[in-house]
């Protein structure tokens, strides 16, 4: 959200000049990321497995730095995707098959799917890939009763944030989707071949019960953490929706994206994904370089972050008011009226 006029509509040419010098990755910067995430995420596993002889608890408690390393490294997995991390595409490709693996997803359909949400981020005519499902009041209340308790169960905190991340990453990414291309098909087997040889190896030496004492709850906390983060990039007070008529790239990402004020040390767990809105105004942009460009001009530095206490009410919301242009939970919709008809 822009407190300004001047600033809540930059002239195109404005915001890509900002933007432009920080497009270019920085082959040091991203060789060194990946040795301060991937190293210690490997090391930390190896710790866990000799702490199985301790205690159980005490893996538990080395899981949450290890699934806060692997975070780091789903997002650099993003920015490969955006082909931000290196100026080769096939360091790209390649490194985002690798982090891929790590992160249980598969590389090129993934990053398909999250192109297409960042050309349709806060369109509500083109819903439906890559973002979380929301529906509009108007469409909530022609649903009949079975089909609004199913959206009210997708919608709860432990279906969104518990059951759905492991679902997502342990499940729906081991199977390609219908309008997956050969390439992505292919990428997918690939991917899953690939993570059940390490499966396999980590088998053979350490047995399959160490290997999932260790992997599952690593997964599991790094996914609701992720998708936590997933949801209040875009569902927060304040956010930008509208019909594709009305659409526009600049606020999608300015009100539609938003800025995440976290403390320093999970802003570098999460790869300063909380500068979302920067990120969605230029993917082109490497995350370590989100910050800096957020701080270059007055334009960003006047949007209007969400603090943590302030995330917290996205819980709540569970709908699209387009009357009132504004997310809204079941409560505030006065009664469940009868079905109307969803515009054309």
């Amino acid at each position: 959200m822009i407190e300004t006029a001047e600033a809540k509509s930059p002239p195109d040419r404005s915001w890509r000049q900002v933007v432009a010098p920080f497009e270019t990755p920085s082959l040091a910067r991203s060789i060194g990321q990946i040795a301060d995430s991937v190293l210690p995420y490997l090391a930390l596993l190896v710790a866990m497995d000799l702490s199985l002889k301790v205690s159980y608890w005490l893996t538990l408690a080395l899981a949450v730095p290890a699934a806060g390393f692997l975070m780091r490294i789903f997002i650099i997995f993003h920015d490969c995707g955006h082909g931000s991390f290196f100026r080769s595409g096939r360091a790209n490709r390649v490194l985002g098959f690798v982090t891929g693996v790590l992160v249980f997803t598969p590389s090129r359909a993934w990053h398909k799917r999250h192109a297409k949400h960042h050309a349709s981020s806060g369109d509500l005519d083109r819903r439906g890939t890559g973002d979380v499902w929301t529906l509009t009041v108007t469409e909530y209340r022609a649903l009949p009763a079975w089909e609004r308790l199913k959206y009210r169960l997708f919608r709860h905190p432990v279906v969104l944030l518990g059951l759905g991340p492991a679902y997502t990453f342990f499940i729906e990414h081991r199977f390609w989707q219908p309008q997956d291309g050969r390439s992505e098909r292919w990428n997918t087997v690939l991917s899953d071949l690939t993570i059940a040889g390490i499966a396999l190896l980590a088998c053979a030496t350490i047995g399959w019960k160490a290997y999932l004492l260790i992997q599952v709850p690593v997964m599991l906390i790094a996914g609701t953490l992720g998708v936590w983060l997933f949801y209040v990039q875009h569902q927060f007070e304040g956010t930008y929706w509208e019909r594709h008529g009305q659409w526009n790239w600049v606020n999608q990402a300015i009100h539609g994206s938003s800025f995440y004020k976290l403390p320093g040390i999970l802003r570098w767990f999460s790869g300063n994904i909380g500068y979302h809105h920067i990120h969605h105004l230029s993917p082109r942009i490497p995350n370590y370089y989100l910050r800096p460009c957020h701080e270059s001009h007055p334009m960003f530095r006047a949007v209007t972050p969400v603090t943590f206490r302030k995330s917290l009410r996205s819980l709540g919301f569970r709908l699209w008011d387009e009357d009132r242009h504004k997310l809204v939970g079941f409560g505030d919709i006065a009664g469940n009226g009868p079905p109307t008809a969803i515009p054309s």
